[in-house]
């Protein structure tokens, strides 16, 4: 008579122990490379749109307002100029890749990012003399208040908890571009943010957090990228366009 072995319990749970280990350290090397592919590509776009943005100013006297959710990557007013731009809808948060000519769009016409989570754009709203209108997203209205009485109102910070009008990287942005990383897609679908930092870019208002992508810190996990237009830039390419005198 004969006896058939086959593996025992343990045996096979040594086995799959190891296969475990096996595809763990296949997978981590692809993922790793996955968001380092995604890091460049939203950079890129990220750098793309800044100057697709001074672009826009130097043909059109004005930066573009942000799109909504729904207007399909087209630039929202609550109110217009008859000579072009106006006053950017309050609850536009988002680049208007219509506008500008941008791609890759998704489905909804919104520019995105590595993470196919939309791009997010805030201009100054700041209002100095000429018309009743927004100097930045007003067609010439930069012209006509001139540069040395011009105000953009956007600071943007290393820290939420050292945020001030002496404790800056730039105070005094004309506009702010930006992606919320990796987690982008579960903070759209309601998912809370990932610290302080990352609720300052948030909420909408003229301050925003800019530091390196950090899963630890004592402010919480941050995975934003941010970039910015110095109003110094974006001055002189005007000037060069002859939008300034």
């Amino acid at each position: 008579m004969h006896r058939e072995h086959g593996f025992s319990l343990i045996e096979m749970a040594v086995v799959l122990v190891i296969l475990g280990f096996v595809i763990t350290a296949l997978i981590l090397p692809v993922t790793a490379q996955r968001e380092a592919s995604s890091l460049r590509q939203t950079e890129n776009q990220l750098a793309i749109a800044q100057k697709a943005l001074i672009g826009f100013a130097q043909a059109n006297g004005r930066l573009p307002c942000p799109a909504t959710f729904a207007s399909r990557g087209v630039e929202a007013f609550i109110q217009q100029a008859s000579e072009g731009g106006g006053e950017c809808d309050p609850n536009a948060q988002l680049l208007p890749a219509a506008t500008l000519g941008i791609q890759p769009v998704n489905d909804q016409g919104q520019a995105v990012d590595g993470w196919s989570t939309s791009v997010f754009y805030k201009v100054a709203q700041s209002n100095r003399g000429g018309s009743a209108l927004p100097d930045f997203t007003t067609r010439n209205e930069m012209s006509l208040v001139g540069m040395a009485l011009l105000v953009p109102e956007i600071r943007v910070c290393a820290s939420s908890s050292d945020c001030s009008e002496t404790s800056y990287l730039i105070n005094n942005a004309v506009a702010v571009v930006y992606s919320l990383g990796s987690t982008g897609p579960q903070v759209l679908a309601g998912a809370a943010p990932g610290g302080a930092d990352e609720q300052v870019n948030l909420n909408n208002d003229n301050i925003f957090v800019s530091h390196d992508i950090r899963a630890s810190d004592p402010n919480g996990s941050f995975n934003h990228i941010v970039t910015w237009i110095s109003p110094y830039v974006l001055y002189n390419a005007m000037v060069q366009a002859g939008q300034l005198p």
